[in-house]
């Protein structure tokens, strides 16, 4: 069984940092994308950021230059460095895996392409 365990969110000020994990247990594919997602209640699920299991990555406009994706295969996990956070950044986030290596052109896709999710981790920023 596939699971995905998202950790590493908190509160935080305007302007600091995070470091999300995602862990992945009952993992055997060889080609992949992680994305990560976030989403405030409400409001629509929005794709922030991929990488794949080559070391692809892609960013939404919103965090690129911000936030980073970085994957550490021996320990099954993907991180999401949130750097120079804004108040409009709080929000559930979760990782997500496809087990289908789409063309980067395609990136992120749309959410149900996804196939497995975490349950979230929640961010706060403070003003």
């Amino acid at each position: 069984e596939v699971r995905l365990v998202e950790s590493g969110g908190g509160q935080v000020a305007a302007g600091g940092s995070l470091r999300l994990s995602c862990a992945a247990s009952g993992f055997t594919f060889n080609e992949y994308i992680i994305g990560w997602f976030r989403q405030v209640p409400g409001k629509e699920l929005e794709a922030i950021s991929c990488i794949s299991s080559n070391g692809d990555t892609w960013y939404a406009d919103s965090v690129k230059g911000r936030f980073t994706v970085s994957s550490e295969k021996a320990k099954n996990t993907v991180y999401l460095e949130l750097n120079g956070l804004k108040p409009e950044d709080a929000a559930l986030y979760y990782c997500a895996v496809d087990n289908e290596l789409r063309d980067a052109g395609t990136w992120p896709g749309e959410w149900w392409q996804y196939d497995y999710w975490g349950q979230g981790t929640g961010v706060i920023v403070s003003s």
